[in-house]
């Protein structure tokens, strides 16, 4: 695909489920592992997005920092800032977002600002030409390990 003529929701994997604020890690982890996925986007009582949960925060601000994962939940590790794109929006400002931000994944809302997507680096190498893939994971890949939560 073309970048200049390509919306997000060309590229976008639609479908995407939320963990809910109150889910314990426990239940986030499975639902990670039912869904095959790494990433899940946090919504809040409203089911709106509120930010994002990898694996990896389970693992480091969880079991690592000796919290118990069958009583901290989700919420408790969104970080208050929420990195997302509209599903109308170019593709290319998701990338730029992504390299901004040197995230792996973007969540997607709609005009409801409702979460309707999500972005992650497989869909770009999918859709987008190599030289866009690689550039978007040469930035990312590159950068230094942070201890906020990285999504």
């Amino acid at each position: 695909m073309n970048v200049q003529d390509t919306l997000v929701r060309d590229v976008m994997h639609k479908g995407c489920t939320c963990v809910k604020h109150d889910a314990t890690l426990v239940e986030a982890a499975k639902q990670m592992s039912e869904e095959c996925v790494g990433a899940l986007p946090i919504c809040g009582p409203d089911d709106k997005l509120i930010g994002m949960l990898t694996d990896r925060d389970i693992v480091v601000h969880c079991i690592a920092a000796d919290k118990d994962p069958s009583t901290c939940t989700a919420g408790e590790l969104a970080s208050g800032r929420v990195i997302w794109v509209n599903e109308d929006a170019p593709i290319q400002e998701a990338l730029d977002e992504m390299e901004t931000h040197l995230i792996r994944r973007i969540p997607v809302i709609d005009s409801e600002r409702q979460l309707c997507g999500i972005i992650a680096q497989a869909d770009i190498a999918m859709h987008l030409d190599g030289a866009k893939t690689a550039e978007l994971v040469e930035v990312i890949s590159k950068a230094e390990p942070r201890q906020s939560l990285a999504f």
